[in-house]
């Protein structure tokens, strides 16, 4: 195995590990009962802080970033912030498949704001590789048929449409300040703006409901960090299909500690959405590698 395949496999692994760690954090959100999701995204947010913080302080980094780039930064942590409070009400009223499947179209939503903040041009199959998505997450949200899921299924979707604004931000970002800083930034944010909310209307949790909130941002730390190496050793565009992995494992979990299994229109749902993803894979990979 020469150097080049050794840091993609590398990458892979992080990749499919970062994909593990969020899938086990949605199965703690859901444990953790009839918490708020103000209090949920509290807990998941200050462990967070406190990690990133103790990692800048050791290597003697920034906490703020170039003034610059401040901006940028505080827009990450503000869109970010709003997109986990809504990816986790989706959590507490769907399925995990389903919560994760629809946070999952993420990516499709940053070709839309690449375009418009950092003039990345679209691409004829990303076009249609959206379409596919959208249909694919119409089928999982299933408007019309039960008010009680389609809600918390449309929540899931701005989730998504947020957080693809969230990763649009990390890519401008990524060359210009330490990925610790931007976590720093992104769970300070948000942890100050969930405090007020908890101090309205506390719900004091269990000792068990507190172990579970305390994995969460745990399990959430872990799976940031582990995405972040992946994106040192390879291309995103070669590796991020391996995101999609935190489906398969939320759907055992699912299955495994809540009985959920997904219906039919979902599956088709999540094929859909496999398909448009694994085609700006293969197209990525071939215009990046033309044949001679």
């Amino acid at each position: 195995m020469n150097y080049q395949e050794s840091h993609k496999t590398k990458a892979i692994l992080l990749m499919l590990g970062s994909a593990l760690f969020f899938a086990i954090m949605t199965a703690f959100v859901k444990l953790a009962g009839d918490i708020p999701s103000m209090e949920k995204a509290l807990f998941r947010n200050a462990v967070s802080l406190v990690i990133s913080f103790t990692i800048l302080k050791s290597k003697k980094q920034s906490l703020w970033g170039k003034r610059e780039n401040r901006p940028f930064l505080l827009l990450r942590a503000v869109t970010g912030a709003i997109g986990i409070l809504l990816f986790f009400y989706s959590i507490d009223h769907l399925i995990l498949a389903d919560s994760s499947m629809l946070n999952k179209m993420s990516p499709f939503f940053v070709i839309i704001f690449a375009r418009i903040f950092l003039k990345n041009p679209i691409k004829p199959f990303q076009i249609s590789s959206l379409i596919l998505a959208l249909a694919g997450s119409a089928l999982i949200i299933k408007p019309g048929f039960h008010f009680s899921s389609t809600f918390p299924a449309i929540v899931g979707i701005t989730g998504a449409v947020l957080a693809g604004m969230t990763y649009t931000m990390v890519s401008y970002l990524g060359n210009k300040e330490s990925s610790f800083t931007i976590v720093f930034c992104f769970s300070l944010i948000s942890t100050i703006a969930c405090l007020p909310f908890f101090f309205i209307q506390p719900v004091i949790p269990t000792p068990v409901q507190l172990t579970y909130l305390l994995a969460t941002g745990a399990a959430a730390a872990g799976g940031q960090f582990m995405l972040t190496a992946a994106y040192k050793y390879a291309p995103a565009g070669e590796v991020s299909i391996y995101q999609y992995a935190q489906i398969v494992f939320a759907s055992i979990l699912g299955i495994a500690l809540f009985s959920e299994l997904p219906d039919l229109f979902s599956l088709a749902g999540y094929i859909l959405i496999f398909s448009a993803g694994f085609h700006i894979y293969r197209k990525g990979r071939s215009e990046k590698n033309p044949k001679r």
